[in-house]
């Protein structure tokens, strides 16, 4: 397991395979300075590792968890219902995939009682962002970091607006 000083955010995926696109989500995470920690954790082939995991995940210190999976995707849900921590499903496109939409609805249609924040499909940034907003509530440096990333976005718009806007058509 992959830690940065006490991780309050835990980023669990299925397989390597998905890391890739759970990179985005450690990247983010570094630039906002939310420590993390990262793992593979599979619903289907580690179920017992999976309960754990989600079971003594507040215990040790984790206020979010971004779980990405692909295919069948339920990992993001089964997690969700062992914890009481927030949950971010992130799904991923994977090489089995239906084009990524099996992912997509697995991790979106949960039943009422197990609430899934679910992003786009391989938007693993915005689950990074998302959780930084979550701990943001009550944490005023990282929710300092949150808006000076989102004024650091306005500002390369404008940026990049003025450019165009100089452009002879």
């Amino acid at each position: 397991m992959s830690t940065l000083n006490q991780a309050l955010v835990g980023i669990i995926m299925g397989s390597k395979s998905d890391l890739p696109v759970m990179q985005d989500a450690v990247d983010v995470l570094k630039t906002l300075g939310v420590p993390f920690e990262v793992t593979i954790v599979s619903a289907h082939r580690t179920p017992q590792r999976m309960f754990d995991y989600a079971q003594d995940a507040a215990e040790r210190g984790l206020k979010v968890i971004i779980a990405g999976a692909g295919g069948a995707a339920h990992l993001p849900g089964m997690v969700a219902s062992i914890t009481h921590l927030p949950v971010i499903g992130v799904p991923v496109k994977s090489s089995n995939s239906i084009d990524g939409w099996d992912s997509v609805l697995s991790i979106l249609q949960m039943p009422n009682g197990i609430p899934v924040a679910t992003v786009a499909l391989n938007a693993a940034k915005n689950a990074g962002i998302l959780a930084a907003q979550i701990l943001g509530t009550y944490n005023a440096e990282t929710a300092k970091n949150v808006i000076a990333f989102k004024a650091d976005l306005a500002k390369k718009v404008i940026e990049t607006a003025e450019e165009v806007e100089q452009m002879t058509f």
